[in-house]
């Protein structure tokens, strides 16, 4: 049992760094000389990256709408991992992990919606680019967060 909660601990821990990663990474959207992530733009100019600001033709309600649930992805996913420990001492035996597995559901929502909404709206006619590493990150913690709940949703505490 001991090792069990230790590697769904390890993927909880696995889930927080890789929403955290995706969300603060400047690698969503990249080409040669841009780098693209939701908050910023840094353009390489003369062997130099520079910090821009979005461009005003992003639809700035979309934009706002993938910044906030990435944030609420990476709270939700923390909370989680807190609410995990506290229940690892408090919920009796033979008891479902069900209020672990709601946050981790609620942190898999919100990143899968801002996963989505980026791929829908943004760079859907550029030619020119190709998705980073953190909007890969971003979709592989989608399917990390997922693989989490269901196994807190599963799980119960040993009764003997």
């Amino acid at each position: 049992m001991l090792v069990l909660l230790a590697a769904i601990f390890l993927l909880h821990i696995a889930c927080i760094c890789l929403l955290l990663a995706a969300t603060i990474h400047n690698a969503w959207w990249m080409s040669n000389t841009m780098s693209t992530d939701i908050w910023s733009r840094w353009m390489l100019n003369g062997g130099t990256w520079n910090y821009t600001e979005i461009p005003d033709h992003y639809p700035k309600e979309y934009l706002q709408a993938v910044q906030a649930s990435s944030v609420l992805a990476c709270i939700f996913c923390i909370l989680g991992l807190f609410v995990f420990v506290a229940q690892l001492y408090t919920l009796p035996k033979g008891k479902r992990f069900l209020f672990t597995g709601a946050f981790q559901l609620l942190a898999w929502l919100c990143i899968m919606i801002a996963a989505s909404i980026y791929t829908d709206i943004f760079h859907k006619d550029k030619e020119q680019g190709w998705y980073g590493a953190s909007f890969i990150l971003a979709w592989i913690s989608v399917c990390l967060t997922f693989i989490s709940c269901i196994t807190y949703f599963i799980l119960r505490k040993k009764t003997a």
